[in-house]
């Protein structure tokens, strides 16, 4: 088995290796094998629909449509102070 580098990122060596990351630590490890566990794996699949990203962390479309939302609410705060 290949040895991890130590100056590679988590998302770095599951990409390149093509394993699973197991550091359930990382801010980007979310349970999906099928995308390495690793949420920026996830996302360069491309645009996806609110069900299929709930899909991803068996949540429902709703459920990720109040995320968005909130999230949409909290840049613009940013933006326009």
């Amino acid at each position: 088995m290949n040895k991890l580098k130590s100056n590679r990122t988590c998302f770095s060596n599951c990409k390149t290796l093509d394993i699973k990351c197991k550091n359930m630590s990382c801010r980007q490890w979310f349970n999906n094998e099928e995308n390495n566990n690793c949420a920026i794996i996830a996302a360069e699949l491309g645009p996806m629909t609110l069900q299929n990203i709930g899909n991803l962390f068996s949540l429902t479309r709703m459920r990720i449509c109040q995320i968005e939302k909130n999230a949409m609410k909290k840049i613009r705060e940013i933006i326009n102070p």
